[in-house]
């Protein structure tokens, strides 16, 4: 089947055709101000779909808030020509799509570029981010950094505060692999402590730059508690969105993201109480400062969507 990629530039020099654009970053006297793309607002179920099988890109997008077309794990090497075509010649909306990119130290990556300026598609995710210069590297898009090697999580600071990066996430499988080790979790399905640690210093560094934390996929797609209680504690503990790999596990996410109606009630009436009140005050039995009612709002923006 013949396409933009057969016997083209990109499989050959892929900028070659493309006349480079302004800097979105020059401060010159051009007139054209610094690049700063809008905080990161999608969520909370983003759905993997395998940037080679386009026939999926549909429902992908229709059940899940937003959808990641994957050009990295999820193709085979052999098939990334086919699922770069298949990014151009079916496009969706680009306001709910992210595209997973190569790492940035990989033949595909300058590849994968060459694809997406083919595209709307604006927001990409860099697989195995492992610094700032990466990042750098995609001034004109917006990026999520996926920090799932030793050196990823390790420089997630300074991967936060590249002003283009608008979230963090992580990833188990790869990080436990970077580190020489066999798996993530034990076999009760609970975090090995290195996981745990990994995730909790992404959330960290996304948040301490104001930048949104995604946590990562469940694996198993029939155990559904076990992706409930991960959602459940992502949500608590301050994560905006959860990724996952299959439609049947969009909604487990979205009802452990949505506050009950009791969680409600009880924000509405601590704000109501903290509307007369002076300072620490007590509420149906506890103590309560300015932290308690900021998790009071969380709770209601949450549930306003």
């Amino acid at each position: 089947m013949s396409g933009p990629f057969d016997g083209g530039p990109l499989d050959s020099d892929p900028f070659d055709e493309y006349p480079s654009g302004p800097d979105p970053f020059d401060d010159s006297p051009s007139g054209l101000s610094p690049f700063t793309p809008a905080p990161f607002t999608l969520g909370p179920a983003l759905l993997f779909c395998p940037a080679d099988r386009p026939e999926r890109y549909a429902k992908a997008v229709e059940r899940a808030d937003a959808v990641i077309l994957d050009l990295e794990d999820a193709v085979a090497p052999a098939a990334r020509a086919d699922a770069r075509r298949a990014l151009i010649e079916h496009p969706l909306d680009p306001m709910r799509t992210i595209v997973r990119i190569n790492p940035a130290d990989t033949a595909d990556f300058a590849l994968d570029l060459a694809a997406l300026e083919r595209t709307e598609y604006r927001d990409v995710m860099l697989a195995k981010t492992v610094s700032f210069g990466q990042v750098e590297m995609l001034d004109d898009f917006r990026v999520i950094a996926l920090c799932e090697t030793a050196a990823g999580v390790i420089s997630a600071p300074e991967i936060a505060a590249a002003r283009n990066v608008v979230a963090l996430m992580w990833g188990a499988e790869d990080l436990v692999a970077s580190l020489g080790g066999s798996s993530s979790r034990f076999a009760d399905g609970r975090y090995r402590d290195v996981a745990r640690q990994a995730r909790s210093q992404v959330l960290l560094a996304a948040r301490a730059h104001d930048k949104a934390a995604i946590d990562t996929v469940h694996l198993d797609i029939t155990d559904t508690a076990g992706l409930s209680d991960e959602a459940a504690d992502a949500v608590a503990s301050g994560f905006t969105a959860t990724a996952c790999i299959h439609p049947s596990q969009v909604e487990v996410i979205r009802s452990a993201y949505q506050p009950t109606t009791a969680e409600v009630d009880y924000a509405l009436g601590l704000l109501e109480a903290a509307a007369s009140a002076r300072g620490v005050f007590q509420h149906e039995g506890r103590m309560i400062d300015g932290p308690v009612l900021r998790h009071a709002e969380a709770v209601l923006r949450r549930a306003a969507g």
